[in-house]
């Protein structure tokens, strides 16, 4: 199993990085770092991580899923706006692989155009829900919501639990 784990050149949220690399590391999941960037991308506290491979050249076909990390780069960088993200989250979504979001990350998916009739995991922001109501998407108060191959977590604050639940919707022993 393999997936292609995307950050903001910019201000990406450095605990969600580094905690989903090390719970798909502990479950032998295999991942590539990827963004917009050829330059290192640095996180909103400092982290710095190298883009394995640059997103635009990234195949939906090479992964079984995306996971897309949140923070403050997704709104500075205008990313749920960012049409060639937007197309490769429309590509893995109709090729039936996994579209993961966290907390303000959600915007892609939703932008994207795949949550119709899905429920989606909502932090307390109205903005989002809006968004979600907008796309026709059903807003939950849930930390995390696997609505067919779209799962969706509220925040990052209990990351670990939602990725443990997520892991065991993957099947991964």
């Amino acid at each position: 199993m393999k997936f292609l784990i995307f950050i903001a050149p910019k201000d990406f949220k450095d605990e969600t990085l580094s905690m989903v690399k090390m719970l798909f590391g502990r479950w032998g999941i295999s991942y590539d770092v990827s963004s917009y960037s050829t330059k290192e991308c640095i996180g909103y506290h400092g982290s710095r991580s190298m883009p394995d491979v640059n997103a635009g050249k990234a195949n939906p076909s090479d992964y079984n899923g995306i996971f897309i990390v949140d923070g403050v780069g997704i709104d500075s960088y205008k990313l749920f706006e960012f049409r060639p993200l937007l197309d490769l989250v429309m590509q893995f979504n109709n090729a039936g692989k996994y579209v993961c979001a966290v907390d303000n990350a959600v915007k892609i998916p939703a932008r994207a155009n795949i949550i119709k009739n899905k429920s989606i995991a909502t932090a307390g922001n109205d903005e989002l829900k809006r968004l979600i109501l907008l796309f026709h998407g059903v807003p939950t108060a849930n930390q995390i919501e696997i609505s067919s191959n779209v799962v969706t977590i509220k925040d990052s604050r209990n990351i670990e639990e939602s990725l443990d639940l997520l892991i065991e919707k993957l099947g991964v022993k």
